[in-house]
């Protein structure tokens, strides 16, 4: 089933002149109920882990997802604009794609989702995909640049590494 978000977002951009923030993959939340012993669970972990340790490991879960068209990681090729990490486990996460037409656009925000969902510590994600500003080859890693041949030199591996 297509995501009505997504099918016509291109559109929609067009429409919304300037505001470019759509939700994808999100449904409303119900207020917390701390008898949910999941949830608990998952908030107290939060709690102890920390929202920067969290946020690490949202990335290193992005960096599993890849477009099947480009050998580099979703957060490698700048596509993650933001990740806030709530002290109780909530993930707000702005995302972009190369263009409002791209072939992978029903996909690949729900790969990043998911991934961001298995991450210890995080209770609910809401994933917006934003057109502003657009995506440009600049917002690269120099690792992604390598590994698509746009930089001549390899990076320098990461300090303490």
């Amino acid at each position: 089933m297509r995501d009505a978000l997504l099918a016509h977002a291109e559109r929609r951009h067009r429409e919304q002149a300037g505001h470019g923030h759509h939700r994808v993959g999100t449904t409303e939340q119900p207020p917390r109920n701390r008898t949910d012993k999941g949830m608990a669970d998952k908030a107290d972990l939060a709690g102890l882990m920390g929202a920067a340790q969290i946020k690490e490991d949202i990335v290193a879960a992005l960096k599993t997802v890849y477009d099947p068209e480009i050998p580099v990681d979703i957060y490698e090729m700048g596509l993650i604009y933001r990740i806030d990490v709530e002290d109780d486990g909530r993930v707000d996460v702005d995302m972009t794609l190369t263009s409002p037409a791209c072939p992978v656009a029903q996909i690949l925000p729900l790969q990043a989702k998911s991934a961001i969902e298995t991450v210890p510590g995080v209770t609910h994600v809401e994933l917006e995909i934003v057109w502003d500003p657009p995506w440009e080859m600049e917002r690269m890693s120099e690792a992604a640049r390598f590994e698509l041949g746009i930089l001549d030199v390899a990076p320098a591996p990461d300090e303490g590494a």
